[in-house]
């Protein structure tokens, strides 16, 4: 692979603004390049007089002042010279390098000049962007410190040691991350609070001699004679306030109806929420340091690179003195993420991997999910079973004529509607795996966006493979009910024949609620979560994959009408005899309408929620009207289902069309970003990931066609040549799972674009504990 793709390739997707532009230096490269060709066959020019270049350059240094400022300027008496290297200061105080070329009068040196310029655009936005992030890091890298130090005092109150272990221990309990983490020429003053507790450990041991040791034991020894001037480690949690962070209804019930200044507890429970939080919060932590370790890398490699290349095409030596450059700046020379490194996996290791080293490096660095064989072999077994089910399925119905029998009305009443759940969600599944396939092709960091951990996300090969799992297994109970129907060996164990579809659901609930750690028992679990969160809305904090779901659970409404005649099928109907009277009873017709409901209201309280109590954002309340039209819609459609008459069909209409226009102008402008009319891409918007506009013009249109599929409803098409309702009725249903599906991809496309423009590549992970500082107590006592 060359230099370029890979490059690429490596990119954090949420930084990749951030990264030096390889492919525009190189395509200046290749313009210089064509212009050398060109003039190979001409005469040379007259050469330039011996002497000139110095005498260039000591009328430069007197015009410009250069004297003494220049970080590189190898030899300045050297007539190879080629480049000049300045340090300049920009905005903000921030050092900015700028490269003078020393030769700006030879023939084609236009392209040198914009050459450099670029390079020093590039190099300048890598060295402040890295910096920054630097910055940032180790503010945080205090702030973990802090919070390690609090931990270990809380598990030593919990624990019930006594303060004279406490003190014989402290050199060995406490963690600063930030504990010699300051040497060099980048460093920063240490916080007070890191000096509670000293640490000793977490520093290399090759740093200490003899000497230094023993004056850190008598500065020990002379701190802890001093009354009041160390403070005890179980004093820190004299200043320290555990946040309570709902996990479930019932806490969240309980933090609305009962004083938030409640008793200050150090029990067990608040201690193992307290490591759950921290042990998080570290090892994202330490995964936001390895980015930027490779963000550096890749940076100062291809700058390497891309000089190399220009020595190579200009037949100069320039990159020495500039790649001196760029290894005594900021970016190359700073090594203050490989400290604070080391530093995370010695407290990790310690107070999370019980010392266990192999242990504590697994946690921080899971491996890689490796692609594996028998994936694309299942996968390829699957489909083709798949396939060859539905040809058998299509030979048996025309063998045997079931199409023209008398049996066809009562099947498609009363099995269809049973296997058509099925059929929704590989449908569903199907779609998603293409959703998967398409985000990676074009870079989007769905994983990040959803936050899976690291190594457990499922890719679009295992979502496929469980989308033909299942589908094998429906097609063959289809195919099975069929044949034990019509075999007359078979026909007289009608019972049996009746209750496949229900053992088939049987089966699925089973694998999804399975405990053991098969058929990717976390992606599972994730699921469930996510679920029982939508279900939950009000009572819990709302994450993107929450939102997500909740959308998909809008999509599925047909399925869950199954779901319900399932019900009325097996426990109110006759199933013996293949027949049911759901369809006249008053409950499941109140039940029908329900749970065509519910996936609206649930996004609705989230809408609502996020309003209340979250961002407060005036935008969620418009989404929660939305969701009101669209409830209002669908109540409407379904009473003008079960009531005919004028009067339901212009309310099923009316509100239908508000709904529709509500949601796709949302859908298109709020969710997918797009119809910005002054934008780079005109009705579309600046930033695309996809390198055809048209695609973009088709999705919308394709969205608002789908969108339409309830005229089918309202306009009273019940059936359609060689259709029965029921089967017009799944096919508008998977309508709607593919319009979801075109959603998915746009929304999250957006959703990723909006990170990379505010550069967020890691998740907010909560604190356990607020820490207040003496100081900041006696401010506010002076101001009330």
């Amino acid at each position: 692979m060359k230099f370029g793709k890979e490059f690429v390739s490596q990119m954090v997707p949420e930084w990749q603004e951030a990264y030096m532009n390889y492919n525009s230096l190189k395509s200046i490269l290749k313009d210089m390049s064509k212009f050398k060709a060109q003039n190979e066959s001409k005469a040379p020019m007259a050469s330039t007089p011996q002497g000139s270049l110095k005498r260039r350059l000591t009328l430069y240094r007197a015009f410009s002042g250069l004297s003494g400022k220049q970080r590189h300027s190898s030899s300045s008496k050297n007539e190879d010279e080629v480049i000049l290297i300045r340090s300049e200061e920009g905005e903000d105080s921030e050092e900015l390098y700028k490269t003078i070329f020393l030769n700006p009068y030879e023939d084609g040196a236009e392209r040198d000049l914009v050459f450099f310029r670029e390079l020093d655009f590039e190099f300048n936005k890598v060295n402040t962007f890295y910096k920054k992030i630097v910055k940032e890091v180790v503010d945080e890298a205090d702030e973990l410190s802090k919070q390690m130090n609090i931990l270990i005092a809380f598990r030593i109150k919990v624990d019930k040691v006594g303060f004279e272990n406490v003190d014989s221990n402290e050199n060995s309990s406490s963690t600063s991350l930030l504990h010699n983490a300051d040497d060099g020429n980048h460093g920063r003053s240490h916080s007070p609070h890191l000096d509670v507790i000293p640490e000793i450990e977490m520093s290399n041991e090759s740093d200490f001699n003899d000497e230094d040791r023993n004056n850190v034991a008598q500065t020990n020894s002379k701190t802890s004679s001093i009354e009041g001037f160390r403070p005890a480690p179980l004093e820190i949690l004299n200043h320290v306030k555990i946040n309570v962070t709902p996990e479930t209804p019932v806490s969240t019930l309980k933090g609305l109806l009962l004083s938030s200044k409640t008793d200050q507890t150090f029990n067990k429970k608040e201690l193992r929420k307290a490591d759950g939080q921290l042990n998080t919060a570290l090892k994202e932590f330490y995964q936001k340091l390895r980015l930027l370790k490779r963000y550096s890398f890749l940076n100062l490699l291809a700058f390497s690179k891309i000089m190399k290349k220009y020595d190579k095409v200009s037949s100069r030596n320039a990159s020495k003195d500039y790649l001196k450059m760029v290894d005594s700046s900021y970016v190359g020379s700073s090594d203050e993420v490989n400290r604070l490194m080391e530093r995370v996996e010695h407290a990790f290791i310690k107070h999370f991997a019980n010392g266990n080293h192999r242990k504590g490096m697994n946690m921080l660095r899971p491996t890689a999910k490796r692609e594996r064989h028998r994936i694309t072999f299942l996968l390829g077994l699957f489909t083709g079973c798949s396939i060859a089910l539905i040809v058998a399925l299509v030979i048996l119905i025309h063998a045997r004529g079931i199409m023209d029998s008398e049996g066809r009305t009562t099947y498609m009443e009363n099995i269809f509607p049973l296997y058509s759940l099925f059929g929704y969600i590989v449908l569903h599944m199907t779609v998603y795996s293409a959703n998967v396939y398409l985000w990676r092709r074009f870079k989007i960091n769905y994983s990040f966006i959803f936050g899976f951990k690291e190594g457990t996300e499922l890719g679009y090969r295992e979502v496929f493979l469980l989308s033909s799992g299942l589908a094998v297994l429906s097609l063959a109970a289809v195919l099975s009910n069929l044949d034990m129907e019509m075999d007359e060996r078979t026909k007289s164990f009608s019972e049996f024949t009746e209750l496949v579809p229900l053992g088939l659901v049987i089966v699925v609930l089973l694998i999804t609620f399975c405990p053991f750690n098969i058929i990717y028992k976390s992606s599972r679990f994730f699921l469930i979560k996510c679920a029982f969160h939508s279900i939950c809305a009000p009572l819990y904090k709302i994450n993107f994959s929450d939102n997500f779901l909740a959308d998909q659970l809008t999509s599925q409404v047909q399925a869950y009408r199954s779901f319900i005649f399932y019900v009325c099928y097996y426990f109110w109907g006759d199933f013996k005899t293949r027949s049911n009277n759901c369809i006249d009873s008053d409950i499941y017709k109140t039940f029908y309408l329900i749970v065509a409901i519910i996936p609206f209201w649930l996004r609705f309280l989230q809408c609502l929620r996020r309003l209340l109590l979250e961002e407060r954002d005036i935008m969620h309340g418009l989404n929660g009207l939305k969701y009101i039209s669209t409830i209002v819609a669908v109540a409407m459609r379904t009473s003008n289902d079960f009531h005919k008459g004028i009067v339901w069909k212009i309310l099923a209409a009316s509100s239908s069309s508000i709904a529709t226009i509500v949601n796709t102008y949302w859908d298109i402008v709020i969710d997918w970003g797009l119809l910005r009319r002054n934008s780079r891409n005109p009705w579309l918007r600046d930033k695309l990931s996809v390198p055809y506009k048209s695609v973009y013009f088709l999705a919308m249109v394709c969205n608002v066609i789908l969108r339409l599929a309830w005229m089918q409803s309202v306009l009273g098409i019940k059936e359609a040549p060689f259709l029965h309702r029921t089967a017009l009725t799944a096919i508008v249903a998977c309508l709607e799972i593919l319009r979801r599906g075109i959603w998915n991809f746009f929304r999250l496309e957006n959703e990723h674009l909006n990170n990379v423009g505010k550069y967020r590549a890691f998740k907010s992970v909560p604190l356990p504990f607020n820490h207040q500082d003496d100081d900041d107590e006696e401010e506010e006592i002076t101001d009330t």
